[in-house]
């Protein structure tokens, strides 16, 4: 009798713990609110051969405030109360949010990283302060999803005028008090910037030129104009100087083709704000798999410091030691590249484990 009573205790026990199993598989993954997450990504472009009208598509989620669309890219498999590192990524002059997407593809690493990104666009293909509402509207929708608690660091990623608006905006009043760190895709330096190699002449792109092509596409920069004239004469819209008055992580990357002879600077005023350690030597990553975006409009005559076609490549890594409150600083280039052409996979995951190695937490504290 006391066998058999044993024996039922323990099938009782066996089966709730089944059913706690299968409550827990069966817990729902994190849907936000007009972004549905699918795989592989909504209108990623292939290896090669990307059409026009998928690079300039400006995103499927609307931003409801101003009715303007964006790109939201995030885990399927996210679970409620999971932590995650959020990136709002901004394109460069003349150009669009889904080829920034290609341009710098983090959202290859987006699970493996548990990465949200937020990719917007700019209706005039140059961002300026007509903006900012916009901009602040996609943050403060992507905290009220995710969950303020769950965001262990908010990141601003922008490609050339999108860097620079970058490094107006985080002397904002909104932007200042939740950014942990900044990543400059060739647009601009905190503390010094190098010298620029001339673009040349790259006004607007010649006639029937596409914006599609090469492998993956032709870049959306491709529209040249003021957009890209400016950013040759290193005088892009939304240039600021000065260092901002809060701190946070800043990561430089640009290619070495864009510079003059004399390269990266060797020490920055950032860093030593910071209270960095010196800069240690170069960790170089070496890609086999070449990027997905260039500028095939100008590739006749070729423009090596405003980028040729994606092929492989090496980068080198500097990054300064021991800086306070567990923030980094680092110069990244990329050898034998140019402006616009689309950064490699070894490269773009380097960055990103960059940008997690760094502190954050603004967010938690943000009002």
């Amino acid at each position: 009798m006391k066998h058999t009573s044993a024996h039922a205790r323990l099938l009782v026990i066996a089966a709730a713990a089944l059913a706690c199993a299968s409550v827990a598989s069966a817990q729902p993954f994190v849907s936000i609110a007009g972004a549905p997450c699918v795989a592989p990504p909504t209108l990623r472009c292939p290896d090669a051969d990307c059409p026009s009208d998928r690079v300039i598509n400006q995103g499927p989620v609307v931003e409801m405030k101003t009715r303007r669309t964006y790109f939201l890219d995030y885990p399927c498999d996210l679970k409620p109360g999971e932590k995650i590192t959020f990136i709002l990524s901004l394109h460069g002059a003349g150009s669009y949010g889904n080829w920034q997407r290609h341009y710098f593809p983090i959202v290859d690493y987006k699970d493996q990283y548990r990465l949200v990104i937020a990719t917007p666009n700019s209706p005039t293909h140059v961002w300026s302060d007509v903006d900012d509402e916009y901009l602040r509207n996609i943050v403060n929708f992507v905290v009220e999803q995710i969950g303020k608690p769950n965001i262990k660091a908010f990141w601003l990623v922008g490609h050339s005028q999108g860097g620079m608006t970058s490094n107006r905006i985080v002397r904002t009043d909104f932007f200042k008090d939740r950014v942990d760190g900044w990543l400059s895709l060739s647009g601009g330096r905190l503390g010094e910037n190098p010298g620029r190699a001339g673009f040349g002449a790259i006004g607007a792109p010649p006639a029937g030129a596409a914006a599609g092509g090469g492998r993956g596409s032709a870049a959306g920069a491709a529209r040249g104009g003021a957009g890209a004239a400016a950013a040759a004469r290193g005088a892009m819209p939304g240039a600021t100087t000065g260092l901002p008055p809060t701190d946070f992580s800043f990561i430089y990357e640009t290619g070495r083709r864009e510079m003059d002879e004399k390269g990266l600077p060797e020490s920055s005023s950032w860093a030593a704000r910071l209270s960095c350690g010196p800069r240690g030597g170069a960790r170089e990553v070496v890609d086999t798999k070449a990027g997905y975006i260039y500028d095939r409009s100008r590739q006749v005559p070729p423009n090596p410091p405003w980028g040729l076609l994606p092929r492989p490549g090496t980068a080198q890594i500097f990054t300064y030691g021991s800086c306070k409150d567990g923030r980094i600083v680092a110069d990244v280039a990329r050898l034998e590249k140019g402006h616009t052409e689309g950064l490699e996979p070894k490269i773009t995951e380097e960055l990103v484990k960059l940008m997690l190695s760094a502190t954050g937490g603004k967010l938690q504290t943000a009002k």
